[in-house]
Parts: structure tokens; C-alpha cells; sequence
């Protein structure tokens, strides 16, 4: 597992309260994760603090699974 996906699950389990185990690239952070509009903001603010990056409201919208958020800071790092 990649530095990234490492630190992208962190981020999810402390802010959502899942088991690392169900979260995989394919995860949806609404769909399978149950994650409402403000979990949402508060796993952005978190992978923002994590990676050290700032992610635009924009981008934000487009990231809707796992894999989504993993590609978006390996690109930025």
C-alpha cells in the first residue's frame, strides 16, 4: 500500500469512525461510506492538513471515491 493510501485511510477512519478494512480504491465516501456534506468538508480539511496541499472547491466536488482523492495528491505531490 502506497504512503498515500495509507495517510488518505487515516483520514478517512478518524473522521468517519469506519474500519480500515472496508475501505479500498473503489470505496465511495457516500455511497458505501455514508459520508453526508459535512463529513465531506471535514475529510477534505483533513486530507488538506495531512498532505500539506489545498484542494479548490472544484476539485473537491470531483472527488467522490477512494481512488479519486489518492490520484488527485499523487498528482499534486
Amino acid at each position: 500500500m502506497s504512503d498515500v493510501m495509507k495517510g488518505v485511510k487515516e483520514v478517512i477512519v478518524d473522521v468517519l469512525k469506519v474500519d480500515e478494512k472496508d475501505i479500498s480504491l473503489d470505496t465511495s465516501f457516500v455511497e458505501d461510506l455514508k459520508a453526508d456534506s459535512m463529513d465531506q468538508f471535514f475529510l477534505i480539511d483533513g486530507f488538506c492538513e495531512k498532505f500539506d496541499l489545498s484542494i479548490s472547491d472544484e476539485d473537491a466536488r470531483n472527488i467522490k471515491t477512494v481512488k479519486d482523492v489518492v490520484d488527485f495528491i499523487e498528482k499534486k505531490k
